[in-house]
């Protein structure tokens, strides 16, 4: 197999995850499977593992800055890099990875006969925008936002395949009007073994809670003022780190200092599972900036219903009142109301079973692998 397809050098940028294995190691753990892999990345973090499993080479070890106009710099800086990197690869084919603006690279590897495929996580020109809210006004945020929308459509014009989690995330992204080489299934993996039903769903407390990084893009705020409206019989535990903690752990300090609300902070991702099977709901108010968020389906293995946002990819997993529960209003006082009678449905137990199922039934490692094979065999 790896004869036909060439080899896949996978271009990324490292995650800000606070709990969990890069994506991108999942990534190279499917295509691994398949072909040989090569993964270039900038400014890789020091707990990393992508360096100790996989073939590894770091184009830069400096980081993106915390400027507009730095980021704008190292952004063409390293695409320069990488056209370089990238005339000296063997592979055949080239993974951009959530780097869906790289467009120079994306063009050099054209010119060079590789085939191009591209792999949105999200929505990086809206998750920019909101980042850069923070920095600039309103109005120059959304202008570059959108310069950065402009480069993404250039690099899905030259692509020959684009790949996205599931046929939602695709709609979202408007990425329909490529049909002819858009391949919409290509949701990751859950290590069904390391994420289980280690607690039975009967024998948990009434916590819930929310897990992954503290930031704007998860409505954090939102889920301030829910865990501060919930009955005291209800706990909420946020399980993460970000810009956001100290604000939050301000604003709950009463709740926090009752026990009503538990604020873990950063955890290692062996962890996780244990957090998740605290948990009889986890909330997750994102915008639609993340493809599928993997906790989601990290909880769901757990046999912990999810009550989520309906963006991007989310409504192909979560479906409401089978699988999980979709959020329709992200105002932290009805998101609270929502989950108390979540908690209290009755027949929360049996989307806990079936949650487990459909991770086991469509979302395991050998399913991922022949997702991916199937991919990149038509496109080789």
């Amino acid at each position: 197999m790896s004869d036909e397809i060439g080899g896949v050098c996978i271009v990324t940028q490292p995650e800000r995850s606070q709990t969990g294995k890069e994506h991108t190691h999942d990534l190279a753990d499917i295509i691994a499977e398949i072909t040989s892999v090569a993964i270039m990345t900038a400014n890789l973090p020091e707990h990393s593992t992508l360096n100790n499993d996989h073939n590894l080479i770091e184009f830069s070890s400096v980081g993106t800055g915390q400027h507009v106009f730095i980021e704008l710099f190292r952004f063409v800086r390293n695409q320069l890099q990488l056209c370089l990197y990238l005339s000296n690869r063997p592979e055949k084919v080239v993974l951009f990875f959530g780097t869906t603006s790289y467009v120079l690279p994306v063009v050099g590897a054209r010119l060079l006969g590789k085939r191009v495929v591209i792999l949105p996580r999200g929505d990086v020109p809206l998750s920019l925008q909101l980042r850069w809210e923070d920095q600039m006004p309103g109005m120059v945020a959304r202008v570059l936002a959108d310069g950065v929308r402009s480069l993404e459509y250039i690099s899905y014009r030259c692509a020959h395949g684009i790949i996205t989690y599931t046929p939602s995330m695709a709609q979202q992204l408007g990425l329909e009007r490529y049909e002819q080489k858009l391949y919409p299934n290509g949701a990751r993996f859950v290590d069904t073994e390391k994420f289980s039903v280690s607690v039975p769903f009967s024998e948990r407390e009434k916590v819930v809670g929310f897990i992954g990084r503290l930031d704007v893009e998860k409505r954090v705020p939102e889920l301030a003022v829910a865990a501060k409206q919930l009955p005291e019989n209800i706990r909420f535990v946020f399980v993460g780190d970000g810009d956001y903690r100290e604000s939050l752990e301000q604003t709950l300090a009463e709740e926090i200092e009752q026990g009503t609300v538990e604020v873990v902070g950063w955890i290692d991702r062996e962890e996780v599972p244990k957090q998740l099977n605290r948990l009889q709901l986890l909330v997750v108010p994102s915008h639609p900036t993340e493809g599928l968020p993997t906790i989601i389906l990290e909880s769901m293995a757990c046999g912990t219903p999810v009550y989520a946002t309906p963006v991007a990819g989310v409504p192909d997993i979560v479906q409401h009142g089978k699988t999980g529960f979709l959020i329709e209003n992200t105002d932290g006082k009805q998101i609270a109301k929502e989950i108390e009678g979540l908690v209290s449905d009755p027949n929360i137990g049996q989307i806990s079973d079936a949650g487990r199922k459909c991770i086991e039934n469509q979302y395991s490692f050998l399913a991922a692998v022949n997702r991916f094979e199937n991919i990149l065999q038509q496109v080789a």
